[in-house]
């Protein structure tokens, strides 16, 4: 069985995408796209084997020139969950239209090793309801945004956390490691 990862950039205050981001503005963005943090980031998304993303997350790759239907990491298998894209599944990049939980409970069991969930605070609020994501990887910014895309989308869940690992960088950003303990 496969464990499913959230593996995301947020702000001190849990937003994943302040105002420049939403808006599709990111030289407006706050948050850190350089930096030490950035090599370590590369290293890691290696380790998985495949990404999930949202709508929101996969667009946000066409301000660096990607295309629909196109991988935003190469490598990866992409699954991509929404009913309003329109571009072809190929070997690289599948678009799921249907229910995101079922497919992602049925791709947990059959798959192996870590599966990357990198965005997507309502793809991400609905796994954590249905109790599917098994660790947090958070690139916390030093910023305070106010407002923007919450870590779990409009889902208010308490949550049992277990520390694992812990790496402060120095431009500020920290990056905690969380199990996640579900009762």
């Amino acid at each position: 069985m496969a464990e499913l990862i959230y593996h995301v950039a947020v702000s001190l205050d849990h937003f994943i995408a302040d105002q420049g981001i939403v808006d599709g503005e990111i030289n407006k963005s706050f948050f850190l796209f350089e930096g030490e943090h950035v090599p370590d980031f590369l290293t890691e998304i290696q380790q998985y084997s495949a990404v999930l993303m949202g709508r929101k997350t996969y667009e946000f790759g066409f301000h660096f020139g990607a295309k629909p239907g196109e991988p935003g990491y190469k490598g990866l298998k992409h699954y991509i969950f929404s009913s309003s894209l329109q571009f072809e599944s190929n070997e690289e990049v599948e678009l799921i239209k249907g229910d995101a939980v079922a497919f992602i409970k049925n791709l947990k069991q059959q798959e192996e090793g870590k599966l990357w969930l990198c965005g997507g605070g309502e793809l991400a609020g609905s796994l954590i309801k249905h109790k599917l994501i098994d660790q947090l990887i958070l690139k916390v910014n030093p910023i305070i945004i106010g407002e923007g895309i919450p870590l779990f989308g409009s889902v208010k869940s308490m949550l049992k956390l277990d520390l694992v690992d812990l790496k402060q960088y120095p431009n500020g950003v920290i990056k905690p490691t969380y199990k996640i303990i579900y009762t």
